[in-house]
This record gives C-alpha cells, structure tokens and sequence, in this order.
C-alpha cells in the first residue's frame, strides 16, 4: 500500500491524497461505507460502486468469524470473492465488537475471551489470531487488537487500557511481519492510538504508533461517549505526532459535521453506521439540513427526494412517495434511505476533496457545517 499526498489546505491542515492498493486507487479525504457482515445494508454493490461512489467497504472481523465462518469465507477465496466487491476492504480488528460485550467478556494478557451473541460460545480474539483471520478474510486494510475504553472512563483506567493494548500491538505488529498473504494481493496493517480524553495518553501512543512505521495508523476510542469538542481536541494532538506521509483514519466518526471538522484536522479515512443506520429510520442528510421523512410536512410534498441529489433515488421519488414508504413500513424506504444517505457522505467528502485542492476548504466547511445541521 501507498499513500501519496496531492494537495494541504492553505488555512487548514486539512489534506487531499490517494491511497494505492491492489483493489484500486482510494482518493482522500474518503468515506467507507460499514459492510459488517460482508454487505452493507439493503445495498446491491453495483449500487454501491456506480451510484453511491464507494471506493472502499468494510468488513467485521468479529461478525465475519462468527459467521459465515473462516472455513467458508476461505474457500471462496477471501471475502472479495464472497461478495463480490472488487475494490478495497477494510477489516476491523473486533476489538469494539468484543469490548462492547461487556457482561459477556473477559480480558487477560493473553487476549480477549467473548461468548457469542449468535449461540454463546465461547471465544478468544489474541493479536495474533485476528492478524490470521484478516489474512484469511483478505482485506487490504487490516486492524490492530485494541481495547477501546468508554469515553467516560477515569484516568487510571484509560493509562491501564491503553498499557494493555500497546502490548497487544506489539505482537499483532510481530506477527503481521512474520505471515503472508493468502490470495495473491498485499495487505496493509494499521496500528490503533488509543488513550481515552487524556491529552499524556494519547501523545504516548501516537508516538509508539508512528515509531512503528505502518503502512497507515488509526484513531480509536473517539465517539464512545465523549464530548464532541474532547474528540477534536483528541485529534489535534494526535495528529501533531501521526506521520504526514501516511493516511490517518479516524475509526467509528460520525455526523456530517464531525466529519468535517475531522477532515479540518488532517483527517484521511473515515467511517460510520450513521448514514445507512439513520437512513433506515427515516433520517436523511442533505446538503441543506436534515429531513425526517416521517413528519406530516412531506405527506404532499411531490418535489424531487433531493433536488440537488447525486444518487438516483433522489431524482426519481418524490418526498411524499418517500414518506409513504415509510410511514407504511414499506421495506423499499429503508433501501432508499440508504443509498441517499451514503450518495450523500461520498458527495461531501468528494466536495471537501475539491475544495482543499482549490485552497478554499476552511471557508467552504464553515458554510456547509450550518447548512447540514440544520432541521428541515
């Protein structure tokens, strides 16, 4: 994997580049679409690829173990040839999925017992066994083993966490550089900077983290309860520290306006449930506020879903259609819903790339912060 970095904003550290890999070019700042189980919901991939512009997906190492399996996923030959995405994947780690269980779980040195949610089995994730089962999957971007604390939690907590995942990264790190890919593509392995709202912590593991020298590096443990102000304060000092010559992706984040204000801070990759999982529910993002397409308002409103839409559903229904969809539980509402709102984060990122590489980014976010806040 390659990063390459094409432009910087004059009044911001916001930054346009390309990753290469051997699925395709990803250009940043990018969106990623959440495919937890292999799919992202309710969405075709020819949709995904033609009409929302993906350029990467993601995948669930935990969910993906659970189920289909490793054994299957592996003789289908990884999980591009499972599901048919032929352009970049990433694969987290598990690690949220397993730390979110937290009346289900147990962490020891070792690594992190889990029982299933499916049938509660019983389970161990270590660093090195998810490095294998990423290798087994086949994503491009695999993730490190981290625990990934609340945002609420007290500073002896967050110092004995972010202890236990530094040495968890050390051997993910060892044992990624003694394996090799399974099917003929290269992957890439991106360590995790945790270290809760503690500006010491954070600056600890960004440095470990960029000493390592991975192919990229990732921000975890922000939008777990923190104030929105405490995030971007956490990326600034992050990024102080995090390399220039490597993509940055901030894990799990989030609004519109938090992906802005990432993306002002050096922010390269970003990804999120919001806009599929608010979709489904009835809550669409525009570029002039949000809808929600249940209220009585849309009940005789014909005008296009989106007059200045990129995807197809926006110019092809109608908000009154939209909302009868809805309202009538109709499962063609939760499809729309989400294309729309994925169309919508890959035009904002694809926007804010425009604007960074015309030097006017700063300006521009600051108008478009307003705009996508607001109620409509």
């Amino acid at each position: 994997m390659k990063y390459e970095l094409k432009a910087t904003d004059q009044n911001s550290k916001a930054r346009a580049g390309v990753i290469y890999t051997d699925h395709g070019a990803i250009e940043t700042p990018i969106f990623m679409p959440v495919g937890t189980l292999g799919s992202v919901k309710g969405v075709h991939m020819h949709e995904l690829e033609e009409d929302i512009k993906a350029q990467i997906i993601l995948g669930n190492t935990y969910h993906l173990y659970l189920r289909p399996g490793m054994e299957i996923i592996e003789q289908a030959g990884g999980l591009h040839k499972f599901n048919g995405w032929k352009k970049p994947i990433l694969t987290d780690s598990g690690g949220f999925q397993v730390f979110s269980l937290s009346s289900n779980r147990k962490l020891i040195e070792e690594g992190a017992y889990f029982r299933s949610h499916i049938d509660g089995s019983k389970h161990l994730f270590t660093p090195e066994n998810v490095v294998d089962i990423q290798r087994t999957i086949g994503s491009d971007i695999m993730m490190a083993l981290d625990e990934c604390p609340p945002g609420t939690s007290d500073y002896d907590y967050a110092k004995k966490s972010l202890a236990l995942t530094t040495r968890w990264l050390k051997r993910g790190w060892d044992h990624f550089n003694a394996t090799l890919p399974k099917y003929g593509h290269s992957q890439a392995f991106f360590p995790i900077v945790q270290g809760c709202v503690y500006p010491d912590l954070r600056r600890d593991s960004a440095k470990f983290v960029a000493d390592l020298g991975a192919e990229g590096n990732a921000i975890g443990g922000l939008a777990v309860g923190e104030p929105a102000e405490k995030m971007y304060e956490m990326i600034d000092v992050v990024n102080e520290i995090l390399p220039e010559d490597k993509p940055r992706y901030l894990m799990g984040v989030g609004t519109p306006a938090n992906i802005l204000e990432a993306i002002e801070r050096g922010v390269d990759m970003m990804d999120c449930v919001m806009p599929t999982r608010n979709g489904r529910n009835a809550m669409l993002f525009t570029k002039n506020g949000i809808m929600n397409m249940r209220n009585k308002k849309w009940a005789n409103d014909f005008s296009p879903l989106d007059e200045d839409g990129t995807s197809f559903v926006d110019k092809v229904y109608s908000k009154a259609y939209v909302r009868h969809l809805f309202v009538s539980q109709e499962l063609l509402a939760l499809q729309i819903g989400s294309i729309h709102n994925l169309a919508f984060y890959l035009w904002l990122v694809g926007e804010a790339r425009k604007h960074i590489i015309a030097g006017d980014f700063k300006s521009w976010k600051e108008e478009m912060i307003v705009n996508v806040t607001r109620r409509l």
